[in-house]
């Protein structure tokens, strides 16, 4: 049975209570972590034994007096450098490589069928907007922002025809079993954290950034989703939840958030239009009432 293997078998992450993991690339890290967890447990282990070695050996009443060069052997040395070989292999053959993947072979909706969401932070819930099946986001202004359009979609974008935006305070992220999902991450106030442990996935949401995690989820469930970042005084209560369902499923809530949130995106563009036609209106009034103000132009002599 190889290191590897034995490891795995003596799941160490159990016993420390880690929560199950529910994504295709989870295995990775936990046996990276389980790994880590052992190689920890023997430096605790063996430093702690070489300690208790050396206050029974090195003892006042068999070294009365002290022993100024101290320990000849080279022993410690060739550990220290054990330790350091080991760190070195853990971090450049596991953690490094498992990283490399994570940021620079993120899906892609045309070639892989990504879902695609934005997840916003905000004191103290959760924002998210999905691109819809051609993969792009409806662009965003902050003066298109109401109460039901709290990320200020565009209603006039076609590239949003598609989009859905649900969440808010308590609110509830669905992702579809076995498609690969691709989050991004951001903030509209302070520095909040978007930590889904099942997926084994964390990500700080940083103001004015978008931050791309992915992953695959592979069993169908409900979990919360966490804030791991002291975000103000209702940071406690920041709670929302992620469920991941059959794709047929997911694809009736969307069917049926989509509907719901159009229809408040078209009642905005209906609302903008009239408010154009209302503002034109305005305009062409000053601009006749601006034209008699000023009577005929200079030289012209007024008709008797």
């Amino acid at each position: 049975m190889t290191l590897a293997a034995l490891t795995d078998y003596f799941d160490l992450n159990k016993l420390m209570g880690m929560l199950p993991n529910h994504s295709e690339h989870g295995k990775e890290i936990d046996h990276m972590l389980n790994f880590c967890h052992w190689f920890m447990l023997a430096l605790f282990v063996g430093w702690g034994t070489f300690f208790l070695v050396c206050v029974f050996r090195f003892r006042k009443s068999r070294n009365p007096k002290a022993d100024y060069h101290g320990v000849r052997s080279h022993l410690s040395t060739h550990l220290e450098v054990g330790v350091v070989i080991i760190e070195a292999v853990i971090l450049l053959g596991f953690a490094l490589p498992l990283w490399g993947k994570r940021v620079n072979e993120i899906p892609d909706n045309e070639k892989d069928g990504a879902l695609k969401i934005r997840a916003i932070g905000f004191q103290f819930g959760w924002h998210f907007h999905y691109a819809g099946p051609d993969g792009k986001f409806g662009r965003q202004n902050i003066r298109f922002i109401t109460a039901t359009n709290p990320l200020g979609i565009d209603p006039t974008d076609p590239d949003g025809a598609d989009d859905v935006l649900t969440g808010g305070v308590g609110g509830t992220m669905h992702l579809a079993n076995h498609q690969a999902t691709v989050v991004r991450v951001s903030s509209l106030d302070v520095i909040h954290g978007f930590a889904l442990h099942q997926m084994r996935i964390q990500q700080d949401a940083i103001p004015g950034t978008e931050a791309p995690q992915w992953f695959r989820p592979v069993s169908n469930g409900e979990w919360q989703i966490i804030c791991a970042q002291l975000c103000g005084a209702g940071h406690s209560n920041m709670a929302a939840k992620y469920v991941v369902e059959d794709k047929k499923d997911f694809d009736a809530w969307y069917k049926d958030s989509l509907a719901i949130t159009q229809a408040g995106l078209k009642k905005q563009k209906v609302e903008i239009e009239k408010q154009i036609e209302a503002d034109k209106a305005e305009l062409a009034k000053k601009a006749a009432e601006h034209g008699s103000d000023h009577g005929p132009a200079h030289g012209e002599k007024k008709a008797h």
